[in-house]
């Protein structure tokens, strides 16, 4: 028996066998599902905070209930299988409100959640042949990235999410690191997003500019993470951490609203969530105050730097503002994002429709 996945599906299932959401090695069955859930764990009490799911229809869960092994096809070809044991629903309502805080449509993190198929299936799976899309070029697997660190004697690796165009706090985040490491991988999410984030090409050419123009080409490594964003703010950045901990980073900064999106969740409620696991993750985050820029400093500072944030001085840097002045037709002034960055997204189509 086969059933057909979607792209979203696929590349799930390359991220479970290529080892990027470890201790994952398939998709999660039922307890796992409500441990993480309702405990940020794992039944075997290893963190994880997000439910990695496979989900069909009711009529596909009929054709594959009996089945030992199950093969999955994309576009016509059997690219993997999964080994069907055990198959489930929830409430999408009470268990929306236990991940993401919300039961709300309007929240896009819920909406795609809802948007799944009625069953889930849990099971170990296998892939055959890796997704071969527009950008999976930058697409390192952990095995790759631990080789191209220890090739190039990082033994300390900061691990840099990010959903957006790079802009001047961008900036100065990626130079903090630099500032505590050997190496720095950025590694841009370039998955499922909602209408009106910037797209993948904008995001790679913007930060390709920003790389070549003003770092150490060999103190920094452009990759890219394809799995869904999931929106969730402080459990999406434990899952972010988790991730660049399996792909060898030893740190991973967690900003200012990390993962969030509108007003659901705190500036610095990841921080505060990250601390509850201090020394159980595996890898050290750096949790950052927000950067903005000061007129009275004449740079890029954050709190811990600046008395001025209070003031009409300040000019706050967010990717919802970015987002906002070029979706308007309006050009970031230079001390908000490079000119190269710029130059660069003017050859892309910017935003995902």
């Amino acid at each position: 028996m086969l059933i057909t996945i979607n792209k979203n599906q696929y590349l799930e299932l390359e991220k479970l066998h290529i080892g990027a959401f470890s201790p994952l090695h398939g998709f999660m069955n039922e307890k796992e599902f409500h441990s993480v859930a309702n405990e940020l764990r794992l039944p075997d009490g290893a963190i994880f905070p997000l439910p990695v799911v496979f989900d069909i229809s009711r009529e596909e869960f009929k054709s594959i209930r009996d089945q030992k092994i199950v093969d999955l096809h994309y576009e016509g070809k059997k690219v993997g299988s999964i080994v069907p044991n055990d198959f489930y629903e929830c409430d999408r309502k009470i268990a929306a409100t236990k991940i993401y805080g919300t039961d709300s449509i309007d929240h896009p993190g819920v909406s795609y959640f809802y948007d799944l198929k009625p069953v889930f299936v849990g099971g170990s799976v296998e892939l055959y042949e890796r997704p071969a899309f527009e950008f999976s070029a930058y697409e390192y697997t952990p095995n790759e990235t631990k080789k191209i660190f220890q090739d190039r004697r990082w033994h300390s690796v900061v691990g840099f999410q990010t959903r957006n165009v790079p802009h001047r706090a961008h900036e100065y985040l990626l130079r903090v690191a630099l500032e505590v490491a050997d190496g720095l991988f950025v590694q841009p999410l370039v998955g499922h997003k909602k209408a009106g984030d910037f797209s993948p090409s904008a995001i790679l050419a913007g930060y390709e500019a920003l790389i070549e123009g003003y770092f150490p080409r060999k103190k920094v490594l452009l990759g890219t993470l394809s799995t869904v964003m999931r929106y969730a703010g402080p459990r999406e950045a434990i899952f972010h951490a988790i991730i660049r901990r399996n792909y060898g980073c030893t740190h991973f900064i967690v900003g200012r609203d990390h993962a969030g999106v509108g007003n659901w969740y705190g500036l610095y409620e990841a921080h505060e969530l990250t601390r509850r696991f201090d020394g159980e993750l595996g890898i050290q985050i750096l949790r950052l105050n927000g950067p903005y820029y000061c007129h009275k400093c004449d740079t890029i500072v954050t709190i811990s730097s600046c008395s001025h944030e209070d003031s009409n001085l300040v000019e706050h840097i967010s990717g919802t503002y970015m987002r906002s002045l070029l979706q308007s037709g309006k050009t970031p002034d230079p001390h908000l994002m490079r000119k190269d960055v710029l130059d660069a997204l003017s050859s892309t189509d910017c935003f995902i429709s």
